[in-house]
C-alpha cells in the first residue's frame, strides 16, 4: 500500500493547552464518533484519525466540526509516517484504537481488507505508539494508555447453557472478521508483555444506537421498517446476541481509559441477551408506534432468509469485573434505548439519506439479495 506524503498538523497554542490529548482512529465511525462527541463534552482534547471509508462519515461528526479542541485528520492507521507525525505534533495522553473493518457479512466475501486494516493496521499503530510512548517525560510515559477496542466474537460462540464471556475465556474465531480481531487482540497483548506498553484491551458486546450505519441489524429494520421494505432475517431468527447502547459503551471506555489497570482486559456488556427475531419485532412494534401509517402491523414484513456461514448462535458477557472494579453499568436499558434510536433516526433524515448511497444498495443487493427465502430483499 503506497501512502501519499503525511501532512504534518500543527497544534495551535490555544488548544495544546489543553489539559489532556486523545488520538482517536475510527473516530468517524460509529462508536468512535459517539467517543469523540462525549470526550469533547468532557473538556478533552482530541485528534481523530480516519481514512473514511464506507462506514467513516464526517456527518456524525457535524456537531463538533467546529469545535475549538477537535482536530479532524483524513488518513489509514497503516500510513506509519502520518502517525508518526500525529503523534509527534499532538503529543496525545491515550491513543483510543476504535478504527476497524467491523462487519461479519464483509469479511465473509472478502477477508483481505480485514487482515489489513485490523492485524497489520493494528500493529503499525502500536509500533508508533510504543516509539511515542518510550520518548515521553517518565511522568506522562507513566500515565499515557492505548485502549485497543475490540468485540466479544473473538470468544466465538455460546451454547444456550453455558456461562458468558469474561476476559478468562478461550479465543475461538468463528468469522474472518473475529479472527482478524483476535489477532489484533494479541499483538496488543504482546506489545505490552514484550515492550510494557500500557495498553488496555475492551472486548463489547453488540452496540446500538444513534449514527449506526444500517447494514448492522437494528439501524437496517428501522429504515426499512419505516419504508416497509422486507425485514431480512437470517435462519431461525433465534441467534443470540447481548445489546448494549454505545453511550453506555463510550461511558465505559471512558472510565476504563482513566481507572483501568494497565495490562488488563475489561468485558462490556448490556445484560440484555434477545433472539435476534424478538429484536426486530420489538423494532416494529415501536415503529408502529411512533409512526402510525395506518397500515398493518411491520411484523408481517419479517422474511427468514438462508443463514450466513459459520452464524454464531449466541454472545453473551460477564461484565461483573468492570461493574465492581471501576463501578460501572450502563443507565440505559434495551428498549429505552432503542426508543432512543429509533427517534433519533427519524428525526435525522438527512442522515439517512447521505448514507444510503448507491453503494450501500449495491451492498444490500449483493448480501440479500441472492439469498434463499428473500423475495423482494432490501434493495
Amino acid at each position: 500500500m503506497v501512502f501519499a506524503p503525511a501532512r504534518l498538523i500543527i497544534v495551535d497554542e490555544g488548544v495544546s493547552a489543553h489539559p489532556q490529548t486523545l488520538l482517536v482512529t475510527g473516530g468517524a465511525g460509529f462508536i468512535g464518533s459517539c467517543f469523540v462527541r462525549a470526550e469533547l463534552a468532557r473538556g478533552t482534547r482530541v485528534v481523530t484519525l480516519d481514512a473514511l471509508t464506507y462506514a467513516g462519515n464526517l456527518d456524525n461528526l457535524a456537531e463538533v466540526a467546529a469545535h475549538p479542541a477537535h482536530r479532524f485528520v483524513k488518513g489509514d492507521i497503516r500510513d506509519a509516517a502520518l502517525v508518526s507525525e500525529l503523534l509527534t505534533a499532538h503529543a496525545p495522553d491515550a491513543v483510543i484504537h476504535c478504527a476497524a473493518e467491523s462487519h461479519v457479512d464483509r469479511s465473509i466475501l472478502d477477508a483481505a481488507p480485514f487482515v489489513d486494516t485490523n492485524v497489520s493496521g493494528t500493529q503499525r499503530l502500536l509500533a508508533a505508539s510504543l516509539r511515542h510512548w518510550s520518548q515521553l517525560p517518565s511522568e506522562r510515559a507513566a500515565s499515557f494508555r492505548f485502549v485497543h477496542v475490540s468485540t466479544d466474537e473473538v470468544f466465538g460462540s455460546l451454547g444456550p447453557d453455558d456461562a458468558p464471556f469474561s476476559a478468562a475465556s478461550p479465543y475461538r474465531p468463528n468469522s474472518p472478521y473475529a479472527a482478524s480481531k483476535a489477532a489484533a487482540d494479541h499483538f496488543v497483548r504482546a506489545y505490552h508483555h514484550t515492550y510494557g506498553l500500557p495498553t488496555l484491551t475492551t472486548h463489547c458486546s453488540n452496540n446500538y444506537g444513534p449514527y449506526q450505519f444500517p447494514e448492522k441489524l437494528i439501524p437496517l429494520m428501522i429504515l426499512n421498517a419505516l419504508e416497509r421494505r422486507p425485514l431480512p432475517l437470517y435462519g431461525d431468527g433465534k441467534n443470540v446476541r447481548d445489546w448494549l447502547y454505545v453511550e453506555d459503551h463510550c461511558a465505559a471506555l471512558a472510565l476504563i481509559l482513566r481507572a483501568g489497570r494497565p495490562g488488563a482486559v475489561y468485558t462490556i456488556g448490556g445484560r440484555a441477551e434477545l433472539e435476534n427475531r424478538e429484536v426486530v419485532l420489538r423494532v416494529c412494534d415501536l415503529v408502529d408506534r411512533l409512526v402510525p401509517d395506518g397500515g398493518p402491523s411491520r411484523r408481517e414484513l419479517v422474511s427468514f432468509v438462508a443463514d450466513r456461514p459459520g452464524h454464531d448462535r449466541r454472545y453473551a458477557i460477564d461484565d461483573a469485573a468492570l461493574r465492581q472494579e471501576l463501578g460501572w453499568a450502563p443507565a440505559e436499558s434495551f428498549d429505552s434505548g432503542l426508543e432512543k434510536t429509533i427517534a433519533w433516526y427519524l428525526a435525522h433524515a438527512a442522515w439517512v439519506a447521505g448514507v444510503k448511497s448507491g453503494a450501500y444498495r449495491q451492498w444490500l443487493d449483493t448480501n440479500y439479495g441472492g439469498r434463499p427465502g428473500a423475495p423482494g430483499a432490501p434493495r
